[in-house]
């Protein structure tokens, strides 16, 4: 697959909900590439070693089922969740306003993207290495 490709083009959506399907949402037009966030706020909610998202215009997103909950994890940020299920959808914060980051997991077609860094490092657990076997 190419780089524009996975990139996608400018007339694509892409969407993507929760785990009850109880949120839906749609992103216009290009996505990508996703980042790994080692962060402990994104580790804590979202229950993983890392988060991945990908940050698309705020404009482009818009939920188009349901009503997310909203949990202030900062006086800045504010995270968007499932109140059915509880799969966190969405990151933003006012020090980027017109940035919406999505989680990557939550995506219909997740295997579109890779992600190309990763960021927050220093919080990255030490139990995590760099590098793995892996297993089909």
């Amino acid at each position: 697959m190419t780089k524009d490709r996975k990139a996608m083009n400018q007339d694509e959506t892409t969407e993507g909900g929760c785990l009850c399907g109880a949120l839906r949402y749609r992103i216009g037009g290009p996505v990508g590439p996703a980042v790994h966030c080692h962060c402990e706020m994104c580790r804590h909610s979202g229950g993983g070693a890392v988060a991945t998202w990908i940050s698309v215009a705020s404009d482009r997103f818009a939920f188009t089922k349901g009503e997310p909950r909203v949990y202030h994890s900062s006086a800045q940020a504010e995270r968007r969740f499932c109140p059915r299920c509880g799969a966190q959808i969405t990151f933003w914060s006012e020090r980027h306003p017109d940035i919406m980051d999505v989680t990557v997991g939550t995506l219909d077609r997740p295997e579109s993207l890779r992600a190309d860094h990763h960021i927050w490092t220093e919080g990255r657990l030490s139990g995590l290495p760099r590098a793995m076997p892996a297993e089909a």
